[in-house]
């Protein structure tokens, strides 16, 4: 493969944040009737705007500036008074213990973890067993390191509503032709969906009967909504240095500008990760890393208010969309994201989703992003000030309508 093509295959025209870049070429031929009025809303990342970051962290990142020296330049890994103080949080949360010294590494975000994760386990040819859905940066980065996906299927729209719809299956099937590394988020993004109590134990025992390694990408496993059970798989029957759990302060906490993530679990893993990270980024911002200080640490019942004001948003939100004939959204059980899938329109989905930027002020981003398989569906970060994202999720309403087939 030349330059030219491994880094085509990492187009990013259709990437959330991206969009500005794709060309509105054609479109008016298509289009119909007049751009409706209100709020521009961008559903392709979350409004830190619209919910106030963790009570403290401005006053903790101006601390870490106040520090100089001593805060800018830590370990690769990071500051290690600020590991030591996350590892029992993270134990406590996860439930299994997180060795601060060798066992956890602070990141350029969950982002820049997902990148060391992989550089740390996949090498030229590998197999690795990915989901579909599921984040769109993972079959990119696989496809970087120039290993072999294996895809293994996520039926969300079929599945109970106790389960997330994986093909275990095909998850053994992938161990069996070869995957030695599987990557997956839970809960997914971008599907909302939270993973069963026997999938994830069944997950773990795959993973320990063919010796593979598991990286679970769990951002947003504190933003779970009522009545959700989750379970950490670093807390299964599986040998933990064949497992990389990896999360931050995102949108729960509304901290994604100070760009902070942790991965922990295996020893090994996390030291090459400390290697790449030495020669990529040095390390995490130095002065961002002291903002971790509030993580699991914010005052009494406030991660449940968070909780609740995202709950009341993706209430509405699908009430919005339930109510237009032909799409369908299964109710997210975590996180921010939302994942309609559109019915039958007159132009192509996604001629729609430029259609809506361009006549509704609406951004959404396409499902291909995240599966060959969802082309009819795009995802909505509801992650936003309340009343507009309603009042967006009425004007896609009203284009659907529009220009439906």
């Amino acid at each position: 493969m030349s330059i030219e093509a491994k880094f085509k295959k990492l187009g990013t025209d259709n990437a959330p944040g991206q969009e500005l870049r794709q060309s509105d070429t054609g479109l008016l031929a298509v289009m119909r009737g007049d751009p409706l009025p209100g709020r521009p809303v961008d559903f392709s990342h979350g409004d830190v705007d619209a919910h106030a970051p963790t009570p403290g962290s401005f006053e903790l990142f101006s601390a870490g500036v106040a520090l100089g020296g001593a805060q800018a330049y830590t370990e690769y890994r990071g500051d290690f008074g600020i590991r030591e103080l996350l590892a029992p949080r993270l134990a406590d949360f996860t439930g299994a213990p997180v060795d601060a010294v060798d066992g956890l590494i602070i990141t350029p975000g969950t982002q820049g973890a997902l990148f060391l994760a992989l550089a740390a386990t996949v090498m030229r040819g590998d197999k690795v067993a990915i989901v579909q859905p599921d984040y769109f940066a993972n079959r990119k980065l696989v496809e970087f390191f120039e290993g072999q996906i294996v895809p293994v299927q996520l039926d969300y729209v079929h599945a109970a509503e106790t389960r997330a719809g994986l093909d275990l299956t095909g998850l053994e099937d992938a161990f069996k032709a070869g995957a030695r590394v599987f990557l997956f988020s839970n809960p997914n993004n971008p599907a909302g969906v939270v993973y069963s109590p026997d999938e994830i134990g069944q997950i773990a025992g795959l993973a320990a009967k063919y010796g593979a390694i598991v990286i679970a990408d769990q951002l947003y496993s504190r933003l779970r909504f009522s009545g959700v059970r989750y379970t950490h798989l670093r807390a299964q029957a599986i040998d933990a240095e064949n497992v990389v759990t990896i999360m931050g302060p995102s949108k729960t906490e509304s901290l994604s500008g100070y760009r902070l993530g942790v991965a922990f679990g295996s020893r090994a893993i996390i030291s090459r990760m400390e290697k790449l990270q030495a020669i990529v980024s040095l390390r995490a911002t130095g002065y961002s890393q002291a903002v971790l200080r509030s993580w699991f640490a914010e005052p009494a019942g406030w991660l449940e208010d968070r909780i609740g004001k995202h709950q009341a948003i993706r209430d509405d939100l699908l009430t919005v969309l339930r109510g237009t004939e032909g799409v369908f959204a299964r109710t997210p059980q975590a996180g921010s994201y939302l994942f309609p899938r559109l019915p039958k329109l007159s132009v192509a989905p996604a001629d729609f989703i430029k259609l809506l930027r361009l006549q509704a002020g609406v951004i959404v981003t396409a499902g291909t992003e995240f599966s060959p398989h969802t082309p009819d569906s795009v995802r909505l970060n509801f992650s936003q000030d309340h009343q507009a994202a309603v009042a967006a999720g009425e004007r896609i309403a009203e284009l659907i309508e529009r220009y439906r087939a």
